[in-house]
């Protein structure tokens, strides 16, 4: 591959650990399309002369955008689809050269891709985390009609101001708190990620028929995941999640569908990483 051929890109900070790249690369050699995808380490700082460098390189098509700038890159993009104001969060900026930057979100529908295929019909949602994640992922569960969501925050000012945002009337506890009672769990901070501290909860709580989902990919055997799978819980892990919003973008950037028949080799391919 060479530096003349059209790319997209995951920015985030840190980057290192990011699997984008394999996915997409491996999609579009599948495919046989002549472009790659990068990852690019931008901070809080560089945002600005990132997206001012971008916009003026042809063969840049878009971006995905990872922790902890899923926010702040709203106020560098246009949004036609009304993101800022429905889920408050972008994680996909598609550009044409010399043009607009178009917000979107593709995180709230791949969150809900497994939780649709397995046919989850829970009514008890608790999200760990009020980033810009919890954003996407509470708009999903109220797509779904889910009635009762609690949101477990470090800062409960910061888990008011989500539920605040949605027009959701939910609850906030702290991380220090039991678990409610809940159908669904679903950490969407970064806690067990590599380099983070555990998640460390006490699943005691919940329904022999919840459904334990851990965003976090690095590692992909979370503690959470673990020790809902030693009480033999359902679990969804984070490359459901990131192969789900990953073909979405896909079809944004490089105008093709993914190849989701391929899935269990991707998968196979993310795991050797």
């Amino acid at each position: 591959m060479t530096d003349t051929l059209p790319y997209a890109e995951v920015i985030g900070d840190p980057i290192a650990h990011s699997k984008s790249p394999l996915i997409h690369n491996f999609w579009l050699d599948v495919l046989g399309i002549e472009a790659e995808y990068r990852k690019t380490h931008v901070t809080s700082e560089g945002l600005a002369a990132y997206f001012l460098a971008r916009r003026a390189d042809p063969d840049w098509l878009g971006c995905n955008v990872t922790i902890p700038h899923k926010i702040a890159v709203m106020d560098y993009t246009d949004d036609p689809g009304g993101v800022r104001d429905r889920i408050g969060a972008m994680n996909t900026i598609a550009s044409e050269t010399g043009g607009p930057l178009i917000g979107t979100n593709t995180d709230a529908g791949g969150f809900l891709q497994p939780l649709l295929r397995d046919k989850w019909k829970g009514q008890r949602a608790v999200l760990v985390g009020a980033g810009g994640a919890a954003r996407a992922i509470l708009f999903a569960l109220m797509s779904l009609g889910v009635p009762d969501v609690t949101v477990m925050a470090r800062d409960p000012a910061k888990g008011q101001a989500l539920l605040d945002r949605a027009g959701f009337n939910g609850r906030v506890i702290g991380m220090t708190d039991p678990l409610p009672q809940a159908d669904l769990l679903v950490n969407t901070s970064s806690l067990g990620m590599i380099g983070q501290p555990v998640l460390d909860l006490d699943l005691a709580p919940l329904g022999a028929e919840a459904t334990v989902y851990d965003i976090v990919y690095a590692p992909l055997e979370t503690e959470l995941l673990k020790a809902a799978r030693r009480r033999e819980l359902k679990t969804l892990d984070g490359l459901e999640m990131l192969i789900g919003q990953a073909a979405l973008a896909f079809d944004i950037f490089f105008d093709a569908e993914a190849p989701r028949d391929r899935d269990e080799e991707l998968r196979a391919l993310l795991l050797a990483a």
